[in-house]
């Protein structure tokens, strides 16, 4: 294996311009070890072929208990005592566990009954929009980019709207752990965070409702399919995970756009163009730049190398969507790109659940953007952006626009 240094793959300078290091890996090291910001070692899978084929591939693990030697203990990372439940979610799990558990939220992403929303959603974009078209600036992350999908979640699982700033705050120490230091850092939100759910919950078993809150303590009720801790890291995630790649998307989205004048140009021409758009956007930004963690159950060839049983991989999602082995282009922006099978959505099992609420959103915060802002404009220089800190994740900490 070269000798890479790897830089520290949280980090929001890092966050700014991955690309470059991904593409050497792509060229060098296809499946590099690096030690991550908590001190455990992980295997990056850059090359497309290779992640999608690790997304699907039944010999690496999702919990880490399945991939170690009987009665050795599994590496995890580490959680500040009493958060354990946050460890019983549906990413973390494999079957039957995992198809349980996502069995019982499936429904309420459909596409079908997604659709039903696009009335809702729009109502928000146009709502949102009103007042900073008229200050004639924004901020898009806090104006836009965040309430949109905030809210839509909220709703859907039935979260008081005086509640949603809270649990956002919540959500973003949450996704920006990546050592132990920031996790003790977030430890306050995340108690905080499990304490409100726990209310939340306790209150819908009193008053039940038609929100999805409501179904999941009453799956919870109806015995072995749902158990407390479980009933928590639902919760956590489906808020979290509900809104935060979104809000990445919708932002990330619109600096690709500003950044590639042409391309923003062609879609105010070519307004019908938005379905395509969102997947080339996906493709571009990918709002999660590495899917979460894989373990090996035994010693593993794979991709020329020899993974040893419980080594944590992980496929760097940002990198295979720029692979020039597999699009033309890579860090180019077309949007009218064809075909254009990116995995920022994952693949296989665990492909995302709710992929069709955050195509939707997505489509309409750009759509509705490009067209009621046509002298939308950085208010900033590029250099001045600054990007969130965390692992899996990729985004912006605000987005200063002139419109």
């Amino acid at each position: 294996m070269p000798q890479i240094a790897a830089p520290d793959l949280a980090d929001p300078r890092f966050k700014a311009d991955p690309h470059p290091f991904y593409a050497r890996l792509r060229t060098e090291a296809p499946v590099f070890r690096a030690a991550l910001p908590d001190k455990r070692e992980a295997w990056l899978v850059t090359r497309y072929d290779d992640v999608a084929a690790l997304l699907k591939d039944g010999r690496f693990a999702k919990d880490p208990r399945n991939a170690v030697a009987h009665g050795r203990r599994p590496k995890t990372p580490w959680l500040p005592p009493g958060f354990g439940p946050l460890s019983r979610n549906m990413l973390d799990l494999d079957d039957p566990d995992h198809a349980r558990l996502r069995m019982l939220v499936h429904k309420a992403f459909t596409p079908r009954l997604v659709e039903g929303l696009r009335g809702r959603i729009q109502a928000l974009a146009d709502g949102l929009l009103d007042a900073p078209l008229r200050a004639g600036r924004s901020e898009l992350v806090a104006d836009y980019a965040l309430p949109l999908p905030a809210t839509v979640i909220a709703e859907l699982l039935g979260v008081p709207s005086e509640d949603q700033r809270r649990f956002h705050r919540w959500s973003r120490r949450t996704v920006a752990v990546a050592s132990g230091r920031d996790a003790l850092r977030a430890a306050p939100a995340l108690w905080a965070y499990m304490r409100y759910l726990r209310g939340l919950f306790a209150q819908r078993r009193a008053e039940p409702r038609d929100d999805l809150i409501t179904a999941l303590v009453r799956a919870e009720e109806a015995g072995d399919r749902l158990d407390r801790d479980e009933l928590v890291a639902m919760g956590v995630l489906l808020l979290t995970a509900g809104h935060e790649t979104t809000v990445n998307l919708i932002a990330g989205g619109a600096l690709a756009l500003l950044e590639h004048p042409e391309q923003l140009d062609r879609l105010r021409r070519e307004p019908d163009l938005i379905e395509r758009a969102v997947e080339e956007l996906l493709r571009h930004t990918s709002p999660v730049e590495m899917a979460t963690e894989r373990y090996a159950r035994d010693d593993v060839e794979f991709a020329g190398a020899t993974i040893p049983r419980g080594a944590l991989v992980l496929g760097v999602l940002a990198s295979a969507n720029r692979d020039e082995r597999r699009f033309e282009s890579p860090d180019g922006l077309d949007l009218g790109r064809e075909p254009n099978r990116h995995l920022a959505l994952g693949r296989g099992p665990h492909f995302c659940l709710g992929a069709p609420l955050a195509r939707l959103e997505a489509q309409i915060a750009i759509g509705t953007l490009v067209r009621r802002a046509p002298d939308l404009r950085l208010a900033v220089p590029p250099g001045a952006l600054r990007w969130r800190r965390g692992l899996f994740l990729r985004g912006l900490e605000d987005l200063p626009l002139a419109c």
